[in-house]
């Protein structure tokens, strides 16, 4: 496997440029783990690095660490020597979502991404608010959207094809197709995106098949995958760790655990061009800071009273509004937090300086 294949391109040789003349080698990262992360080379050779303390102290949170999909420049080691990550290089594309539970942050689920496939199903797991934060979180991270309703063979034609309809008016730019994973129907179709040099990011809640999908497209059973539940239709959760998988035919997959939290990470901008239909009916609104929830002469309210705009889309404007806003009243409160830490630090430093310079005053002497 050539460095071509595993999605190396001019913009990555010139990046790295700086780190070949001191010897370095790229390798792009394809799993990892708390104590370190496996990788491939050039000549498809997979190996174990660490990496180094200095990329972990300049890191100013935990998405500018390295993740599964970066390039990053490696000093190889020996049988004696780990092989070390010294730099990261630019990320053209980075899909993540707020890291679950309250806190502030990203977290990575893939580096350099050409597109993301989200699975989901015309049954259970089906839910147009959830594809909404999927596609705000695709456009924000540079790479495409692919939408694969699977199980069609656990549901009606009609039901299908009703679902896929309803989820490509969300998103012009996403491509949605019907599959059967068990059955194999559709993957023709998903293999055309999987050309070499492509890296695809598959995601989706736990046992609409994401699993079994990975293995039609591998040709062997590379993820363990689980027997389905009757009554639920849904399959225990079968991945538990992200990992860059190569095709054969072509491409590489990141797969990725079911994902039990969809929580914004994007900016108020994403949030506008994400329903832009919203916001032109709000221009319409009395007064231009309209909440859209009580306010008299409301045109988003009025837009709903008349069928013109759906009440489940206006809410799910609205509730990602407030969590936009919430996070970053959070970030704020974090960076708030890391200012008072640093002058405190820089405090504590002078006070150590003039401690020590009245120390050695004190041994010469000096008065």
């Amino acid at each position: 496997m050539t460095l071509k294949e595993l999605g190396w391109n001019s913009d990555f040789e010139a990046a790295f440029a700086p780190h070949r003349a001191k010897g370095r080698v790229p390798a792009r990262l394809i799993r990892e783990s708390p104590i370190n992360f496996g990788a491939f080379l050039g000549d498809g050779e997979e190996i174990d690095v660490v990496l180094c303390g200095r990329v972990w102290h300049e890191a100013t949170c935990d998405a500018d660490l390295p993740a599964v999909g970066d390039w990053v420049a490696l000093e190889l080691g020996n049988e004696n020597q780990d092989h070390v990550i010294r730099a990261t290089l630019p990320r053209q594309s980075c899909f993540s979502r707020k890291m679950p539970g309250n806190s502030s942050q990203a977290q990575v689920i893939g580096a350099n991404i050409n597109f993301v496939a989200v699975v989901t199903d015309a049954g259970p797991d089906f839910n147009l608010r959830r594809m909404e934060r999927y596609f705000m979180l695709i456009e924000r991270s540079g790479a495409k959207a692919i939408v694969l309703v699977n199980k069609s063979d656990l549901f009606p034609k009609e039901q299908n094809e009703k679902a896929a309809a309803e989820i490509a008016t969300l998103w012009q730019g996403a491509s949605v197709h019907i599959t059967s994973a068990l059955k194999g129907e559709g993957l023709k179709t998903l293999k055309k995106y999987l050309k070499k040099g492509i890296t695809m990011c598959i995601v989706g809640s736990s046992g609409v098949g994401k699993s079994t999908l990975v293995n039609q497209l591998y040709g062997e059973e590379w993820q363990w995958t689980s027997e389905c539940n009757e009554a639920t239709g849904k399959g225990r959760h079968t991945t538990t760790a992200r990992e860059l998988v190569p095709l054969s035919g072509g491409g590489m997959l990141i797969d990725n655990p079911g994902m039990r939290e969809i929580q914004m990470w994007t900016d108020e901008s994403t949030l506008r061009e994400s329903f832009s239909d919203v916001e032109s009916i709000a221009a319409d609104c009395k007064y231009s800071d309209c909440s859209h929830r009580h306010d008299a002469g409301c045109a988003i309210r009025e837009a709903v009273a008349k069928g013109e705009l759906e009440p489940a889309r206006h809410e799910s404007f609205l509730n990602l509004e407030n969590e936009i806003a919430a996070h970053k009243k959070r970030a704020e409160k974090r960076q708030m937090a890391v200012e008072r830490w640093a002058k405190r630090n820089r405090r504590v430093k002078a006070r150590n300086l003039n401690d020590r310079i009245q120390l050695e005053r004190d041994e010469r002497g000096d008065v």
